[in-house]
């Protein structure tokens, strides 16, 4: 096990490594770049340098009249050794702008995955024990609704039903116009009352994949040779399916569970952006439009982490909910 550990996290450096480098590659590429923004303003202003001139000293003062590789390697240096920058478009330190938003994406998808779990796996049970029935037509309608609607035309929706149509919510925003003048607990409240429609909308648009992978995976077990035998055995359905069934079904599950991990970080950058909720996918969001390469990496390095973290804790749980698996 421990041989297995070192490896993969070996083999993760090196991936590591090269997926920044695409990264990194890709956002000099960006057509929107933050320094000629800057310099374009500057060079606007009345007795100024020119363009050409403000943006040679701007590259310069950003560390950005390197090349790629060199420029790449330079920040490569700088993540491992704990100096992460500034960021451009928010003027402060990257790590204290992430600090800032990453706690709210955290724990709207803690609250998503709570829901997504508890609603997404008994229903994909239910319809694989009761195949063809209107029930499992019914939440295979569910699932292929959550699947294939666009998360801005979901969102939208609920905003016209619920904020314009019934009042009930407000359009954008965390907090309402009345918060500084609450006391604590009313504050709390007020805070949530504003994440309820996006945390509705990601948990209806994640558990239709959930659920349908839930149900192929239960059809495929309760057709195993070893479920007939457990009948034949004269064992009641609730202790073949929930047992027997139900344990072998969760290896494939963990995939999803393990692979969930950078979610919780990663934030929902759509439907942060659609609510205007200040959580890290809207400020990841900002940053890249407004061309700020520090933020971007480092945000997009912390999700490379947490990806390759989340297969390698997805495969050590395989051996514990399947002790047949042996991980060498």
């Amino acid at each position: 096990m421990h041989k297995y550990i070192i490896k993969r996290l070996l083999y993760s450096v090196v991936i590591f490594f090269f997926v920044m480098l695409i990264i990194y590659v890709m956002l000099r590429c960006l057509p929107t770049s933050y320094i000629e923004n800057i310099a374009r303003q500057k060079s606007m202003q009345p007795g100024s340098k020119s363009y050409t001139e403000w943006l040679a000293q701007l590259e310069a003062a950003y560390g950005m009249d390197k090349g790629i590789i060199a420029g790449y390697l330079n920040w490569l240096g700088n993540f491992f050794t704990g100096n992460f920058g500034d960021s451009w478009y928010y003027t402060i330190p990257v790590v204290e702008e992430f600090n800032n938003t990453v706690w709210l994406s955290f724990i709207m998808g803690v609250i998503v995955m709570f829901f997504e779990l508890i609603i997404a796996i008994p229903l994909g049970i239910v319809a694989a024990t009761k195949q063809y029935s209107k029930t499992d037509y019914a939440v295979s309608v569910i699932a292929l609704a959550g699947i294939s609607l666009p998360t801005f035309f979901f969102a939208s929706l609920l905003k016209l039903v619920f904020s314009v149509k019934l009042g009930w919510f407000d359009l954008f925003g965390l907090v309402g116009r009345n918060y500084a003048r609450l006391d604590t607990w009313h504050q709390f409240l007020d805070k949530a009352h504003h994440l309820v429609l996006p945390i509705v909308t990601l948990v209806v648009l994640s558990i239709g994949s959930l659920m349908r992978y839930t149900r192929t995976n239960m059809l495929e077990v309760l057709n195993a040779d070893y479920i007939r035998t457990a009948r034949a055995k004269g064992l009641s359905e609730r202790k073949v399916i929930y047992h027997h069934a139900f344990r072998n079904t969760l290896i494939p599950l963990v995939t999803i569970v393990g692979g969930s991990l950078p979610g919780l970080f990663s934030g929902a950058l759509i439907t942060e952006t659609l609510y205007s909720i200040p959580g890290i996918g809207y400020a990841s969001y900002n940053a890249m439009v407004g061309g700020d390469i520090p933020f971007s990496m480092f945000y997009l390095a912390f999700i490379a982490i947490l990806t390759l973290l989340g297969n390698l804790i997805a495969d050590i749980l395989y051996a514990v909910v399947d002790p047949r698996v042996r991980l060498a």
